[in-house]
């Protein structure tokens, strides 16, 4: 399973990257995409929605299932991905290409409180 050393990882299957203007850029996870199976549609959150850390706030749903996504930080919306609206099957081709939002995090350092790459393998080992 793919799990990139440099991004921060949520319990809920996120993917988070800091980027260098201090926007956080989130997705979901290889696991979760290889879970969900093909996907075929996403609903993504609005530019300018505040959301709480852990509030559901997008949907990724394939053939099989639906899930929510969830914010890993709290903070705003600043953009969205329109492609991956369009195009699902982006995520499942590259999950940590195919991003789902950013947001501007209420305070910079909640990123440091997220599971690193060791501990998210093992968080999807014992599940």
């Amino acid at each position: 399973m793919n799990v990139p050393a440099d991004l921060k990882y949520t319990d809920s299957h996120e993917w988070v990257r800091r980027e260098a203007d201090g926007t956080v850029t989130i997705g979901i996870t290889d696991h979760a995409q290889s879970a969900l199976g093909d996907l075929v549609f996403i609903e993504l959150p609005a530019v300018g929605r505040k959301l709480a850390a852990r509030e559901a706030c997008a949907v990724v749903e394939s053939v099989k299932a639906a899930s929510d996504v969830y914010a890993p930080v709290t903070g705003e919306v600043v953009a969205i991905n329109e492609t991956v609206a369009s195009a699902p099957e982006k995520v499942n081709e590259s999950a940590y290409a195919a991003w789902l939002f950013r947001m501007k995090p209420a305070d910079s350092n909640a990123i440091a409180s997220l599971l690193d790459a060791a501990a998210y393998k093992k968080t999807i080992a014992d599940a």
